[in-house]
């Protein structure tokens, strides 16, 4: 267990102030207990101090005169106790919040100081600060990559665990865009940068950790206001008892067991908790409000390209009597091609020996055509192939959303490869997940009806709006919203950006080399997982049961031990161990946030059981 300079110094002053204490207690020397108050008991009185010069009325200021209230009555012992005590638990919870950031904090401290250079042939380094976009840099193995690029020359693999939330390394070669901040493990490469330092993703996802703040929720507002108030009825309380018993000892005990130390930290560190918990499932989110909402949520609505597909397409099926040729004609053909459909055939076989192409022409809107060892190949739509007069005998009926590309050879089709934009993995299960935790599914895309009601019902999401526009689904968002129910809006974060800011919650996809996402969004997948979402989902709701269970178990204790103050069976040693006790309980309630983990797998695992079962009866 590691720990800070400050807080060495503070463990110490603690174990000083406790032997204190115990030697007071023992030889029954009141004075040696002043060495608690004067280490423990300064700090919080000249944080009070600090406080009320800018009015802001906080719990030391009820510690400062419960310490001084013991001074006065001649109860030195009881005075140490009180600031030891709650330098303890001032200590813990400020260690608590600490650590359950730190995963996040470790951004910062992995930033790249330095990048290699090349110019004219010769190797520099340089302040990462004064690389340019355009400039080439070298990478050499266990080096963090300086910036955002895409390799030029070699092949690697990158530990990108720190920005996606990957523990396996992703393999990278010519052409492949790379991270700043991320690890080169094997083989040096080299790379041409696309930003400059400040604009790279690692900058982007610092200034969004930055603003995570688990202070800026209403819950939290809130519940400062009831703290203030807490400390005028703690006064209030005081003074009657006072008044009506002449015990001091009652009024001090009072300030003591009422002072709010666990109702304020009731939301913060559950907050700070599950911002810790989320980040190490590759989720970051910007605010604590984002937490608030999300674990009230009625409605997810989900993009369909980039979101619940893979936004690409994919070969999907080959057919022909001779496969071999035909994608060996096909990726000769495309590979002259710069077309997004040409490099998803140009991915499909990439590992393939190609031949050269004579006479390269591209048909814009219909596909392709050029000689492959002296025969006219043809590689396009119908109107392609209708236009070259060339018959087409097709017996096989495609799937919704299929793309063909027609493949012909010398004035003859030898098949067709067809391409789609595929299902996410695991996004049947995450849909489940959903319906699970009572949340309602929509599916919002602007493809055709047909295309959009095709993976709806792969998916099984029933409430599915077809050929929509930005503006359509702002305007589904904002009918929602009047109707009293709270939207969250996941999205590829460009086109869906305005939908992102207009929902309660907009959850962005790919924050990695997306800006967009991480500016309209709360909160950022970083690893693009969508089966994260029932967790997230999930961790939410439970967060806000936390805080509300911390809330109500706080305000109960402080009114319980205020009531045996005021009848004078806790005196103010008493009050401030119950106190302290609360504070701790709050404190490590809020903790098993940091563990938490949504049974997904277990949980989809009965779901498929129980959809096989109803299956296979339908089929008996």
């Amino acid at each position: 267990m590691k720990f800070t300079r400050e807080e060495k110094i503070d463990i110490t002053l603690i174990i000083i102030s406790t032997i204190s204490l115990i030697g007071s207690f023992i030889l029954s020397l009141d004075y040696i207990a002043w060495i608690a108050v004067a280490l423990c008991g300064v700090p919080i009185v000249k944080e009070c101090i600090e406080g009320l010069k800018e009015f802001d009325i906080k719990a030391d200021l009820l510690v400062t005169m419960a310490i001084i209230a013991s001074i006065i009555i001649g109860e030195v012992f009881a005075a140490g106790e009180i600031a030891t005590i709650m330098a303890i638990g001032g200590f813990l919870e400020g260690y608590t919040v600490s650590k359950t950031k730190g995963k996040i904090e470790e951004l910062i401290k992995i930033t790249p100081q330095n990048a290699t250079r090349i110019t004219n042939n010769k190797e520099e380094t340089i302040p990462v600060e004064k690389v340019q976009v355009g400039d080439i840099l070298k990478v050499l193995p266990g080096e963090r990559i300086p910036t955002d690029g895409i390799i030029i020359d070699g092949e690697t693999s990158i530990d990108q665990s720190t920005l996606t939330g990957e523990s396996i390394p992703v393999d990278k070669t010519k052409s492949d865009e790379v991270f700043s901040g991320t690890i080169n493990l094997y083989g040096s490469f080299t790379m041409k940068t696309t930003k400059i330092s400040k604009d790279s993703s690692l900058q982007k996802l610092i200034k969004l950790v930055s603003s995570s703040a688990p202070e800026n929720t209403e819950i939290v507002r809130a519940a400062d206001k009831w703290a203030t108030l807490i400390v005028v009825i703690a006064f209030t309380a005081a003074i009657l008892t006072y008044l009506f018993t002449f015990e001091i000892i009652r009024s001090v005990t009072i300030l003591v067991v009422f002072c709010p130390c666990a109702f304020v930290l009731a939301t913060p560190t559950a907050i700070s908790a599950t911002i810790g918990n989320l980040t190490k499932h590759g989720i970051l989110v910007k605010d604590g409000y984002s937490i608030e909402e999300l674990g009230q949520i009625d409605e997810l609505i989900f993009d369909k390209t980039g979101t619940l597909t893979n936004g690409t397409p994919r070969v999907v099926n080959v057919i022909s009597k001779n496969k071999e040729e035909l994608l060996y004609l096909l990726a000769s053909l495309e590979s002259k091609s710069e077309h997004p459909l040409a490099k998803s055939i140009m991915n499909y076989c990439k590992n393939m020996d190609l031949a050269d192409v004579d006479d390269f022409k591209m048909h814009m809107g219909k596909g392709v055509s050029g000689t492959v060892n002296n025969s006219r190949v043809i590689a396009g739509n119908k109107k392609l192939l209708e236009s070259e007069k060339i018959k087409i005998k097709d017996s096989h009926e495609n799937k919704k959303g299929e793309i063909a590309i027609y493949v012909a050879k010398d004035g003859e089709v030898i098949g067709k490869v067809l391409l789609a934009d595929t299902i996410r993995k695991n996004a049947k299960q995450t849909i489940w997940a959903m319906k699970s935790l009572r949340v309602r599914t929509t599916l919002l895309t602007g493809d055709s009806q047909e295309t959009g009601r095709y993976i709806a019902d792969q998916l099984k999401i029933r409430n599915v709006k077809t050929n929509c526009l930005p503006e359509d689904k702002t305007e589904y968002i904002k009918q929602e919203q009047n109707k009293g129910n709270r939207v969250a809006m996941i999205g590829d974060g460009i086109n869906d950006a305005p939908s992102l800011k207009k929902a309660n919650v907009g959850i962005a996809m790919g924050s990695i080399g997306s800006e967009i996402s991480i500016e309209a969004a709360n909160i950022a997948l970083i690893n693009d997982n969508i089966e994260e979402l029932p967790h997230l989902i999930a961790i939410a709701k439970r967060t806000m049961k936390t805080i509300n269970i911390n809330l109500a178990f706080s305000m109960l204790l402080n009114i319980t031990a205020m009531i045996l103050a005021i009848l004078g069976i806790l005196n103010p040693i008493e009050g401030a161990l119950i106190h302290n006790i609360g504070s701790v309980l709050v404190v490590l309630n809020s903790l098993t946030l940091l563990k938490f983990d949504y049974t997904r797998k277990n949980h989809l695992n009965n779901k498929k059981l129980g959809m096989n079962k109803n299956l296979n009866k339908s089929k008996a």
